[in-house]
C-alpha cells in the first residue's frame, strides 16, 4: 500500500461488490449473527446501476437464503411459460424439441428478472437487518497483513488528475479493514485478479474462458408480446466468423423483452465483431418481426465466466475469499450463474461466521471452499463440464452432440468418461490477421441496428473526464507494434462500447482509448492477444447506469 495516511475502519467482514454473491453473504452473515459488522463496498453509483444479466433467475439460492421472498416483495414476478430453442440459418430456423434437451436445461419454475432490481431489492433486506451499503466506493487497492493475508480494501479514492497527481479536491480514500475480506466483484475483477495472482489460486485449475454478453431492451407491439416466453438460439450470425455463442430473447412484462447476444471469446478470426454480430443477429427474419415497430430502450454488455467446474481457482485463502463469478460459477448451457452466486455467498458467510466465533480470523475458510465443490454448485457445475470445451475445440453441432449425450449421461447417473480441457486461453486463442479473411458486416439501419456511440448512449455510461484512465496500458507501444501488423489491432472491434480506436495523426498511427465510454464489461482484460491491457476501477460512481438490466 502507498504511504498515504488514510482513516481506517474495522469489521468483522468486508464484501467488495453489491451483486447478487455479496449481498447474500451480507444478509446471510447478519441472519446467523445480528451482531457482526458487516460493509458491502460497491463502486456503481447506486447498488444494481453495474448489473446485467440475461436473466431468467433459478430461485434456489434465494429459496435458501430468503424462503419468503414472494412475501416480502421481490421483483420477481414474471414465471417461464414456454421455453424455446432454435437453430438458425440465414433466412429461417429449426426448432429444437424440448424433449430432446436434458431436465437441467428446462427453465419452468423459473422466473424472467431484471438482477439489477433483484439487487436492490436484496440490498434493502440487507440493510435492514443491519448491513452497512456504500454506494459509489471504488475499492483500488488490497491491503495485507503482516503475515501476508488479506486485511483489508483501501475504497473511496477521489480526485486524482489525469497524471495521476492528487488534485485540489483529492480524497485519499479509507482502509476497511476485516477479520475476512469477501471478493464479490463479478467477472475479472482488478482486486480478485491480484489476490488470484499473489496467491497463485489458479495454479492446479484450467484456464478460464469467457464469452461477451450484450443485452438490449426493447418495447415491442404488445401483439406481438407474450410475457414469460423464454427463446434462445444458436446458428446464424456467427457461422461466417467461426466463432461460438448464441442468443436469448426474454419477454418479461409491460411489453418489454431483453434481446441480447453472446459471443465467445476465444474465437481465432481478430477481424471477428462482436458487436456487429449482434447488431445482425436481430436483422433475422423471426427477431427482426418481433422487434419491428418497436424502439430499444436500454444497451448494456458485459463479460461473463465461461470455463466452468475445471476453471475454478481456488476459492479461499488467508483472508479472503473468491464468490460468484470472481471466481467462475456459471453453468454455460443454461446462461445461469445467479443461483450459484447467491449459494456461494451463503456458503462463504456461514464459514466466517464459524471462524469468528471460533475466535479466528485471517485464516484459510477450507470449509467453505468445501462446500461449494461439494454441494450444490459443484453438482450443478460438474453435470455439464464438458460442454464448453467440447464447443471450443470441435465446434457447436459437436457440442449439441457429444455435449449433450454427456449431459444426459451426468444427469442419470453423475458419471461420465469424458473429462475435457479447454486448451488455450481467449486471449492465446487469437490467430494472425493475415490468416483469417476480414469480414465486411452491414451498416447499422437505425433501426433495428445501431452503430456503437448509438447505444452506447443507452448504457448512461459515465466517467469525470480529468481523473487518470483506468483502462492501463503496460507498453504503450505494443498496440501500434505489435497488435496492429499482427492482429489488425483487434480492440477496435472486439469492445462493444468503441473505447478502442487506430487513428492517423500528423502521418503516424495512434491508438486512442476512450476511456469515457467504458461499460466496464472487461473483454480488453481477457482478449487482448498481447495482454498489455489492465482493466482497473475508476473513481467510484463512475461507469454505466443501467436502470433495470
Amino acid at each position: 500500500m502507498s504511504e498515504i495516511e488514510r482513516e481506517t475502519m474495522d469489521y468483522d467482514v468486508v464484501i467488495v461488490g453489491a451483486g447478487p454473491a455479496g449481498l447474500s453473504a451480507a444478509i446471510r452473515l447478519k441472519q446467523l449473527d445480528a451482531d457482526l459488522d458487516v460493509v458491502v463496498l460497491e463502486k456503481g453509483s447506486e447498488v444494481g446501476a453495474h448489473i446485467l444479466s440475461g436473466a431468467v433467475l433459478d430461485t434456489s439460492g434465494l429459496d435458501a437464503l430468503i424462503p419468503d421472498w414472494k412475501a416480502k416483495s421481490a421483483p420477481i414476478t414474471v414465471p417461464v411459460k414456454e421455453d424455446n430453442f432454435y437453430m438458425l440459418g440465414e433466412a429461417g430456423q429449426i426448432r429444437i424439441p424440448n424433449v430432446v434437451m436434458p431436465p437441467l436445461m428446462n427453465n419452468h419454475h423459473n422466473y424472467i428478472v431484471s438482477m439489477g432490481n433483484v439487487c436492490r431489492w436484496m440490498a434493502e433486506q440487507a440493510e435492514e437487518l443491519g448491513v452497512e451499503i456504500f454506494p459509489g466506493m471504488a475499492c483500488s487497492e488490497l491491503v495485507y497483513g503482516d503475515n501476508g493475508e488479506l486485511r483489508g480494501v483501501v475504497a473511496g479514492e477521489f480526485g486524482k488528475e489525469a497524471d495521476g497527481s492528487h488534485g485540489p479536491n483529492y480524497e485519499p480514500g479509507m482502509v476497511l479493514n476485516g477479520k475476512y475480506v469477501f471478493l464479490s466483484e463479478g467477472v475479472r475483477g482488478s482486486l480478485s485478479k491480484e489476490a488470484i495472482a499473489k496467491y497463485d489460486l489458479a495454479a492446479d485449475s484450467d484456464v478460464q474462458k469467457y464469452g461477451l454478453g450484450m443485452k438490449e431492451i426493447w418495447e415491442i407491439d404488445p401483439e406481438k408480446h407474450s410475457e414469460g416466453t423464454v427463446t434462445h438460439t444458436m446458428g446464424w450470425p456467427l457461422q461466417e466468423s467461426g466463432a461460438g455463442g448464441g442468443s436469448f430473447i426474454y419477454h418479461l412484462d409491460n411489453n418489454q423483452v431483453y434481446v441480447g447476444f453472446v459471443v465467445h471469446l476465444g474465437y481465432k478470426n481478430p477481424h471477428t465483431f462482436p458487436y456487429m454480430e449482434f447488431q445482425r443477429f436481430k436483422h433475422h427474419p423471426m427477431v427482426a418481426e418481433l422487434l419491428k415497430g418497436g424502439k430499444r430502450v436500454a444497451y448494456g454488455a458485459r463479460a461473463i465466466t465461461e470455463g466452468g467446474m475445471q476453471s475454478m481457482p481456488k476459492l479461499a485463502f488467508p483472508g479472503g475469499a473468491l464468490l460468484g463469478c470472481s471466481a467462475g460459477m456459471v453453468n454455460v448451457p443454461r446462461i445461469k450463474g445467479n443461483h450459484n452466486a447467491m449459494l456461494s455467498g451463503i456458503a462463504a458467510a456461514e464459514a466466517a461466521n464459524d471462524a469468528i466465533k471460533a475466535k479466528r480470523e485471517g485464516d484459510v475458510l477450507v470449509e467453505y471452499e468445501k462446500s461449494v465443490r461439494e454441494g450444490a454448485i459443484g453438482k450443478d457445475l460438474g453435470r455439464v463440464k464438458n460442454v464448453k470445451p467440447l464447443w471450443s475445440k470441435y465446434g457447436l453441432m459437436a457440442s449439441l452432440a457429444v455435449g449433450g449425450a454427456d449431459m444426459w449421461l451426468r444427469n442419470l447417473t453423475g458419471w461420465s468418461p469424458l473429462n475435457l480441457s479447454h486448451g488455450k486461453s481467449d486471449a492465446d486463442a487469437t490467430g494472425l490477421a493475415a490468416d483469417h479473411k476480414v469480414i465486411d458486416y452491414p451498416k447499422p439501419d437505425s433501426k433495428l441496428s445501431f452503430d456503437r456511440l448509438t447505444n452506447v448512449a443507452f448504457s448512461f455510461t459515465n466517467h469525470e473526464e480529468s481523473q487518470p484512465a483506468h483502462l492501463k496500458l503496460k507498453d504503450s507501444a505494443v498496440p501500434i507494434a505489435v497488435n496492429l501488423p499482427k492482429y489488425a489491432e483487434p480492440a477496435q472491434r472486439y469492445c462493444p462500447a468503441g473505447v478502442y480506436e487506430v487513428v492517423e495523426k500528423d502521418g503516424e498511427q495512434q491508438f486512442v482509448i476512450n476511456f469515457q465510454n467504458c461499460v466496464h464489461c472487461k473483454t480488453c482484460d481477457i482478449k487482448d492477444p498481447s495482454q498489455n491491457i489492465n482493466w482497473t476501477v475508476p473513481q467510484g460512481g463512475d461507469g454505466p447506469n443501467y436502470p433495470n438490466m
